[in-house]
């Protein structure tokens, strides 16, 4: 068994359309720490969805819905800290407003 601690999403801004921002491909990932900040003027959203090989983010798979940050707040995602994403599992990210929250995601990929 191998493990690797790697970033499994580099610093972005998160879209205003659901979109797949990690998929575990031909490994197993946990989930370390995921963080939000809002840097804009005002308070935004963001969702956050764990989907099954194959899957659409959808209410069956959202971990996190519409979590309101306000301006300048970080958020660490403590129900998301210890998931674990088995092979082509994959996380799926929407904000509520466009260009205002960014993120960044560490773990591990165990293979």
């Amino acid at each position: 068994m191998t493990v690797n601690v790697k970033v499994l999403v580099p610093a972005k801004i998160v879209e205003a359309t659901q979109t797949t921002q990690y998929t575990a491909n031909g490994v197993n990932a946990i989930i370390d720490k995921f963080t939000a900040t809002n840097y804009s003027a005002t308070a935004a959203t963001i969702s956050v969805n764990l989907v099954t090989t194959a899957g659409t983010a959808g209410n069956l798979n959202l971990i996190t819905k519409t979590k309101t940050l306000q301006p300048a707040e970080v958020y660490t995602f403590p129900e998301l800290v210890g998931q674990i994403l088995g092979v082509g599992d994959f996380i799926s990210t929407i904000a509520g407003t466009a260009a205002s929250i960014n993120m960044r995601v560490s773990g591990r990929e165990v293979s």
